[in-house]
């Protein structure tokens, strides 16, 4: 289920990704349900998705 979640969250991101508002919302809400682990591959799976959309770079820094 956990696993299921995580990939939603991803599904999820790529869809709002022309709203730097809506992409920080939605990872900001997967921060709160998502579990340690799997914070973690989010991020290092943000930090790959957003390599060529600097306007969202501002959502890693919810990770710190």
């Amino acid at each position: 289920m956990a696993r299921a979640m995580l990939e939603y969250t991803k599904t999820v991101l790529k869809k709002v990704s022309f709203d730097a508002q809506l992409f920080s919302k939605e990872v900001k809400k997967a921060l709160l349900r998502l579990l340690p682990y799997e914070k973690e591959e989010l991020r290092l799976w943000i930090e790959d998705f957003i390599i060529d959309k600097p306007q969202l770079q501002p959502s890693l820094l919810m990770f710190n």
